[in-house]
């Protein structure tokens, strides 16, 4: 009989344990199954240049940055002025991915917020971004010389993040 009663506890407490395990994780660093693996090949439009395309390939050889952002995206908004920052810095080339938006949408928010891209390609239907399994925008990675994903960012760019993370990462790649 007291069995019974301490098996919705047992329940319980096992629930409250992964629960109390899952609140203690930061939700922009979730498991890629894309670190350390070769980037999505695709060849997409440029935002700017419907005529010019891009593809990984035209990065070979260089540490670069794909940020996947949208003119709809708030937090896209947020993360610009750190994304404009990175880009006088000259830090590492800034690659975007306008992420299911519209062309024009897109221009006019570059225009407005300032143009932080090296270039930014055109992924109109999501194709690009499903390949990098991406959840929503923004997400960034860094991806090294040899075109292999070495770190993925969900969410917004943090100052902190930037600083403790992604630059100390971008200049060991570029050392390497």
């Amino acid at each position: 009989m007291k069995v019974k009663h301490l098996i919705p506890l047992a329940i319980f407490l096992v629930i409250a344990i992964f629960l109390g395990i899952g609140l203690t994780r930061d939700p922009r660093k979730l498991p890629s199954t894309f670190i350390d693996k070769p980037a999505p090949a695709f060849r997409v439009p440029q935002v700017h240049a419907a005529d010019k395309t891009f593809s990984p390939e035209d990065m070979k050889g260089q540490v670069w940055m794909l940020n996947v952002w949208a003119s709809w995206c708030t937090a896209c908004r947020v993360e610009h002025p750190l994304l404009v920052e990175i880009a006088r810095s000259n830090a590492v080339p800034l690659i975007g991915l306008d992420y299911k938006d519209k062309r024009e949408d897109a221009l006019k928010m570059l225009e407005q917020q300032g143009d932080p891209y090296r270039l930014s390609a055109f992924d109109l239907d999501g194709r690009v971004g499903i390949d990098f399994g991406v959840y929503g925008v923004p997400e960034t990675f860094i991806i090294d010389k040899n075109g292999v994903i070495r770190h993925k960012q969900i969410g917004p760019i943090t100052p902190e993040a930037l600083q403790n993370e992604i630059l100390p990462l971008i200049a060991k790649l570029k050392a390497a």
